[in-house]
């Protein structure tokens, strides 16, 4: 009982300190410090979030994750004493994303838990490349991204792969002795993204046996590792009745202290539920303009719909540098076409966005702006090492997906689609898609729905029925959310946080000129919009609402 109650006591101390560390404290009980020792405090920082690797395989064991959450307090008083009083705003600003970090990784240890929450954190192969600069949601730590490696692979990067493949049964042997959570929701959609990792070793297994056939028996040894493991979820199922969502008290911290974002949990609902009905009444009226033309066809075969696409990337990069809108560089258009989604008959279709192209490629070309902007990190990194390394806890997610969002409107307006005019019923559409699945991941962390009851509550509001409630799309997004709260909403949070930058830096200005405001967007980096307000205004004033949000 000693024992018992001296660890209860320690975690009161630890939630105590680490919550008098998640507001910075005033300049005059701070030290000195140059630029130069936060990058190096950032380095040694990034190498401490990381989890121990024993013989290759991350511990998030009890022991080493309260080991951690003891020993971050540390890291946050350390960070808490840089007084950046007399350094200018860009270099504060990175001090801030630092601060954020720490932030996440305490609610990571306070809150979500994914090492004992959420099963689907131990997915160990993923196949395919994220469209923003970290993958979306925790996921284990030394997890396997394809995508990192070089294509055709080189024997000693298939044989490094196989050696990571073959740690899997030791990840999945840890996840069961660690997950001990009764979230239901997280449970049971974790066996399904393990089954699908388990798919997606095998057709990797087919796809390089032929030239590396000791890589894909390790990748067969690694998919049946993944349906073991799914096997003992799926027992273990009925056992888990606990909800899934994290509550609009912790929600809200996690907006304000880790995303930077000023709202409230009940505050970006009202915000959402504004933009749905804006983005329906908007279709409706496009509609009504339109009534006479003819119905977007869609593409009948795969050559078709290759040609459309591509000949959109055409007309989009054409349109961003002849109109003048941002610096168009060699890069971006190849960073476009090589993520050109392949074809699926229009009766097939389970995902939204298949929906949309098949009509008209421009509303998504402007959305993938996401690729643009990877390929960007890639060919001119930011001079901040703090901006070009990929922020934790999807920090990143008002910019990069606000953005994203952002651009299909605001093409539409700079005139992209005067000659589409039924495509802009497709932009409102998506508009009202991203609002409507993103209420349903907010009133899961609300707790007052289900999974089940949000996407039933998502399929309601998109238009035309293009997002089933059981359609890949909703199933994914509605479960991402849950695994990452906050990002739900980052789509139009952000775009509505972006428009409030538009409007005071051109309130600065005798003229806007918009070519100089999105390069020196793009510059600024990939980090919250409260930030990049700041920085491109002089005006604090949308972190300040953000970090002392009540």
């Amino acid at each position: 009982m000693a024992a018992k109650r001296i660890s209860i006591l320690l975690a009161i101390i630890v939630t105590f300190v680490v919550s008098m560390c998640s507001s910075p404290p005033p300049a005059k009980e701070r030290s000195p410090a140059t630029y130069e020792e936060l990058i190096a405090f950032f380095k040694e920082w990034r190498k401490f979030n990381s989890p121990e690797m024993i013989n290759g395989v991350p511990d998030y064991s009890v022991e080493a994750m309260k080991k951690q959450h003891v020993e971050l307090a540390q890291w946050q008083s350390r960070l808490n004493n840089f007084d950046t009083t007399k350094w200018p705003i860009k270099h504060q600003v990175d001090w801030y994303l630092v601060w954020a970090e720490m932030n996440g990784l305490d609610f990571e240890h306070r809150v979500q838990q994914p090492w004992v929450r959420d099963p689907a954190f131990y997915t160990w192969f993923f196949p395919s490349l994220s469209d923003v600069p970290e993958r979306e949601g925790p996921s284990v730590f030394g997890a396997i991204e394809l995508p990192d490696y070089a294509w055709p692979l080189s024997d000693k990067d298939a044989a490094e792969i196989a050696d990571r493949l073959r740690k899997a049964p030791v990840v999945f042997q840890q996840a069961r002795k660690n997950l001990t959570g009764n979230a239901k929701d997280l449970w049971v959609t974790g066996e399904r993204s393990i089954r699908e990792a388990s798919g997606d070793l095998e057709s990797f297994a087919t796809s390089v046996i032929e030239k590396h056939p000791d890589l894909a028996s390790a990748a067969n040894e690694a998919r049946d590792a993944s349906n073991q493991f799914a096997d003992w979820l799926h027992e273990q199922a009925p056992s888990k009745t606990g909800p899934s969502g994290i509550g609009k008290e912790n929600f809200t911290w996690n907006l304000n202290k880790v995303h930077l974002v000023p709202y409230t949990w009940n505050e970006e609902k009202i915000l959402l539920e504004r933009e749905l009905y804006r983005s329906h009444s908007e279709l409706r009226f496009a509609e009504h303009r339109n009534r006479k033309l003819p119905a977007l066809p869609v593409h009948a075969s795969a050559q078709i719909h290759r040609d459309e696409l591509n000949k959109g990337v055409t007309e989009y990069m054409e349109f961003l540098d002849k109109d003048e809108f941002l610096t168009v560089k060699p890069y971006m258009d190849a960073a476009m076409r090589a993520q050109i989604r392949g074809f699926y008959p229009i009766d097939s279709v389970r995902i939204f966005f298949d929906q949309i192209d098949h009509r008209d490629p421009m509303p998504m070309r402007a959305h993938h702006y996401h690729w643009i902007e990877l390929a960007r990190n890639i060919n001119e990194p930011n001079e901040s090492p703090i901006r070009a390394t990929p922020l934790l806890s999807n920090i990143f997610d008002t910019r990069a997906e606000g953005f994203a969002t952002a651009m299909e409107e605001l093409v539409m307006n700079a005139g992209l689609l005067k000659n589409r005019p039924r495509a802009e019923e497709l932009v409102y559409m998506m508009l009202a898609q991203r609002c409507a699945r993103g209420l349903g991941g907010l009133y899961q962390h609300g707790l007052g729905m289900d999974f089940k009851q949000a996407r039933e509550y998502a399929s309601k509001w998109v238009p035309y029925g293009f997002a089933p409630a059981n359609g890949a799309t909703l199933q994914h997004e509605e479960q991402f959310y849950l695994q990452q709260p906050g990002y739900e909403a980052s789509y139009v949070i952000g775009k509505i946080e972006i428009d409030q930058l538009i409007a005071e830096y051109s309130r600065q200005r005798e003229g806007f000129v918009l070519k100089e405001f999105m390069d020196k967007f793009n510059r600024v980096g990939i980090i919250p919009v409260s930030l990049i307000y700041w920085e491109m205004t002089g005006d604090k004033s949308m972190l300040n609402n953000a970090i002392n949000h009540k």
